[in-house]
């Protein structure tokens, strides 16, 4: 194969729907038959990036290896494939104008007037392409966020329409659509699928593929109905059936020979259906598994998205320690010394969830306390670990004031304070410390025989830090600074070794964990967690 195909993924009737998963599974998929293939998300709304949103309102944000913020769909594209993505696989209408408008600025348009008709389209396809053209993928498939209709969607399908013109064979769209099934009629209706490709006609696609998201199994009758009134290919329409598990979508997709059409429309040869060994490995355990561990997620976000990826690295490692993982929410703005106690009661292990801003920080406080006088494992993450040190600086250094800069800058006990590079910054968009960043772990410390290496790279998303002034002080009552940058020697890793696991990180190890590549500190913490249950 010489040149890159493109696949475009839609979405129609409602949102939510999965193109992210759909995405995925496609990326898996082709892997298996031995492509090399990248995914991007192009997300319609005007924010440059979701770093800036309320996790309400997007979910989690991912950070890539280079920095980028982005959208929680990128984590799945991780997951599922372990292809590393960066700031090229994720861009918003806000970077597409912003990138549109600073050319203007600079003159680059020669004085002609900026319209969306070429310039934002062109800017689009541009970057749809880039990928293709910088690394050679075999496939790029590219998710197009939001729904058909929507206002804010329309550059970005006028450039997928140029796009299927001006590449004919290498480019196709595959377009997700929702079956409702009426109770009192008792019938499924593929109405809203026929309008929903009746407007993306409107616009000039025509999909090559529909995939039918149902919560109940369609028969031939449906699937002919819905080729025929759609202008697809019968083996071209698909159902994407409720199932236990996201992870069981590839698998599914393959059975009705999904990624065998995408060739087949790609114009490529199709060779026999690929074995997924190891991910069919990883699902026949996850199956298999019925005995259950507890962890307590403790954070201020009652929402599934807000913590995807620390719940699918729990869920993993559950897996691979042959457990189902149980995850419990404790909301930490509830939590205090008077119901902590009834709140984490029978729970196996504690996370302390990441998050910014001072609601919950005193819930979480107490919960550190209570897992470390009550020896629970306990996993505290980016702000988690602010947390656990700032506990540790109350009730054992005996700094009842003791605070992170970030909730009291008057505090006389800042354990954790601004760095100085970010001191000046007002712009709160992308400033950070985001991105891979080195990692030296002292040797024989927890953490290193967890990792079984001195030398790491993990994500960050933060601008506090560890105050470097208090080492010895911790160092001296038992909680060890044990990892750390070797360049700006920022603390990144705490341990108290006497217990029976209480770390807390500074960087986002849930961003590294993927399906067949579980990260070492989730595995470690729920086999404890898993042990602390036995006894």
């Amino acid at each position: 194969m010489t040149e890159t195909k493109y696949i475009f993924v839609t979405g129609g009737v409602v949102s939510s729907l999965g193109k992210g998963i759909i995405s995925s599974s496609i990326g898996k998929l082709l892997q298996a038959r031995g492509y090399n293939i990248t995914i991007q998300k192009f997300d319609p709304y005007i924010n440059i990036d979701p770093g800036t949103l309320n996790p309400y309102e997007h979910g989690e944000c991912y950070v890539t290896v280079d920095g980028m913020e982005t959208d929680l769909d990128l984590g799945h594209y991780e997951r599922f494939t372990g292809i590393q993505t960066t700031k090229a696989n994720s861009m918003t209408t806000g970077r597409i104008y912003k990138s549109v408008i600073d050319k203007e600025r600079r003159g680059d348009y020669l004085g002609k007037t900026i319209q969306v008709v070429p310039h934002i389209t062109d800017e689009i396809k541009r970057n749809i392409k880039q990928l293709g053209l910088k690394h050679n993928y075999d496939f790029v498939i590219t998710e197009i966020g939001g729904t058909i209709g929507d206002i804010e969607s329309a550059p970005f399908l006028e450039a997928i329409r140029q796009l299927k013109w001006e590449l004919g064979k290498k480019a196709i769209n595959l377009h997700l659509t929702y079956v409702p099934y009426l109770n009192a009629a008792g019938e499924l209706k593929t109405k809203p699928t026929q309008h929903s490709v009746k407007e993306l006609q409107s616009v000039g696609i025509q999909p090559d593929i529909l995939v039918m998201r149902t919560e109940k199994h369609l028969g031939e009758d449906i699937r002919k109905k819905v080729a025929a009134f759609c202008n697809v290919d019968l083996d071209c329409v698909v159902q994407s059936e409720d199932l236990p598990s996201i992870y069981e979508v590839p698998i599914n997709m393959q059975q009705q020979g999904l990624d065998a059409a995408i060739l087949r429309k790609c114009g490529e040869e199709v060779k026999p259906t690929p074995e997924l060994g190891p991910w069919k490995e990883f699902l026949d355990r996850r199956n298999r598994a019925t005995e259950e561990v507890n962890i307590g997620l403790v954070g201020k976000y009652d929402l599934q998205d807000a913590y995807k990826s620390i719940r699918e690295s729990l869920s993993q490692a559950g897996t691979y320690n042959d457990h189902k993982t149980v995850i419990h929410f404790v909301n930490s703005e509830e939590l205090t010394k008077d119901n902590v106690e009834e709140k984490l009661e029978g729970l196996d292990g504690v996370m302390i969830c990441p998050g910014f801003g001072q609601r919950g920080i005193e819930g979480k406080i107490v919960a550190a306390h209570y897992t470390r006088t009550h020896d629970i494992p306990t996993f505290g993450i980016c702000l988690g670990m602010q947390m656990i040190v700032t506990e540790f600086a109350r009730n054992v250094l005996g700094y009842a004031d003791a605070n992170s800069r970030e909730f009291d800058e008057k505090t006389p006990h800042n354990v954790i304070d601004i760095m100085e590079e970010q001191k000046n910054i007002t712009n709160m968009g992308g400033t950070m410390r985001l991105g891979a960043y080195e990692c030296v772990i002292r040797q024989n410390s927890r953490a290193c025989n967890i990792y079984k290496q001195e030398y790491i790279q993990e994500r960050h998303r933060h601008r506090y830090e560890f105050n470097n002034d208090y080492e010895k002080e911790f160092e001296r009552n038992g909680m060890l600074c044990v990892g750390r940058n070797p360049e700006s020697d920022l603390v990144e890793i705490v341990e108290i070794p006497s217990l029976k696991w209480y770390i807390g990180t500074q960087f986002h190890p849930e961003y590294q964990s993927t399906v067949l590549k579980p990260h070492p500190l989730f595995l470690d913490f729920i086999k404890t967690a898993i042990e602390n249950k036995k006894k």
